[in-house]
């Protein structure tokens, strides 16, 4: 294959004061920004849900489940296209048009979050309910014979030890978080992905482009991996981990 290797081409200018690495380091804060944001509405809402997937309530228990299903059996794209398409034409016509007057940028930024952090949740809240669930049906029991309400149970009893056996999975969707923001590319948001496409649109250097992209994404798991290894470490009950005996 007779291919011209050009790795200074980071360094060219794209434009008058950035050059294409900055398009790169451009993409990679915006995906940073997406997925930490996306995760603190996953990890807020996938609790809440997680909590009444096993509450006593019927009701509760059989809402909490039907929003898991929709949200874990609908694809990321699809959602997507929902939020961004469909949502702001189903709203009241002044939210509808106040969200369509937004800049283009923080439409699709709205957008994406909102979409990446409810898709989460539902993934999230299946992990919260396995994890009370793993407990002994005695500490719920111990809780409330010792005067506490059920809202006070699970918040001083069953979710202090179940967020702790559930860290090892949660590790895998703050990854897989950063992953699924590239689907945003598909509504025109220049996270990494699309800024690694744009900089092959504009300089022809494909293999270059997308190595660095891998390389960040690399960069960027590896640093989510340490920070919930670092809290895994911290937080464990021994000999209650899930998968571990």
């Amino acid at each position: 294959m007779n291919y011209n290797w050009h790795w200074g081409v980071f360094f060219n200018e794209a434009i008058p004061g950035q050059t294409y690495l900055s398009w790169l380091l451009s993409g990679l804060s915006l995906t940073v920004s997406l997925g930490l944001a996306a995760w603190v509405i996953a990890l807020v809402l996938g609790s809440v849900v997680g909590v009444l997937r096993t509450a006593p309530n019927r009701w509760l228990l059989g809402l909490a489940a039907a929003y898991v299903e929709v949200f874990r059996n609908i694809p990321l794209l699809v959602q997507l296209f929902i939020w961004y398409f469909v949502v702001p034409e189903l709203l009241p016509a002044t939210a509808g048009n106040w969200i369509k007057q937004l800049n283009p940028i923080a439409q699709q930024y709205v957008a994406g979050v909102v979409c990446l952090g409810m898709y989460t949740s539902a993934r999230i809240a299946e992990q919260v309910r396995s994890g009370i669930n793993s407990l002994p049906r005695g500490q719920r029991h111990a809780g409330l014979a010792i005067g506490f309400t059920t809202t006070q149970t699970y918040r001083y009893v069953l979710l202090p030890v179940a967020f702790r056996i559930i860290v090892p999975p949660l590790t895998s969707e703050f990854m897989t978080v950063f992953k699924n923001t590239a689907v945003m590319s598909m509504i025109g948001l220049l996270e990494l992905t699309a800024q690694g496409r744009q900089l092959v649109d504009y300089t022809s250097q494909p293999y270059e482009s997308f190595t660095v992209v891998t390389l960040l994404y690399i960069l960027v798991n590896m640093t989510a991996l340490r920070l919930m290894r670092w809290v895994e470490k911290r937080a464990q009950v021994p000999g209650m981990q899930i998968g571990k005996r």
